[in-house]
């Protein structure tokens, strides 16, 4: 499992750990059924407290990423296909937010963007 972890970030480290792992998850680098380091160890392995890797795993246990098991540990759930068009969906926000935001540096025309889009998506009838 990749988890790269910045102090200096502003994103809280406990986040930064939910998100590598939603990441991996998502990328097929983590399968359903698949163990997670347990809290302590992952503790140990990237010097974080353990209150802080609890509380990643227990944001992903209610977000449906991964199963808590009492003495058996954390294990990556089964893949809801719904749950994977929402990560898309803020994936793609936050994608645009940056198109919007450089094409309004550059006074770029929101038609001149759809057209590239549909030109890039093949959508475009030729």
């Amino acid at each position: 499992m990749k988890l790269i972890i910045s102090n200096s970030s502003p994103v809280p480290i406990y986040e930064q750990i939910k998100n590598a792992i939603i990441s991996n998850i998502m990328n097929g680098d983590l399968v359903e059924g698949e163990a997670l380091p347990s809290i302590r160890n992952l503790a140990a392995d990237i010097k974080i407290s353990i209150m802080t890797i609890k509380k990643a795993y227990d944001e992903l246990e209610t977000d449906g990423y991964i199963s808590i098991r009492q003495g058996k540990g954390a294990f990556v759930a089964p893949k809801n296909m719904e749950l994977a068009k929402e990560q898309a969906r803020k994936d793609i926000e936050n994608h645009l937010n940056k198109i919007i935001e450089i094409a309004n540096n550059f006074n770029i025309d929101s038609k001149d963007i759809l057209d590239l889009y549909e030109y890039l998506s093949g959508s475009e009838e030729e």
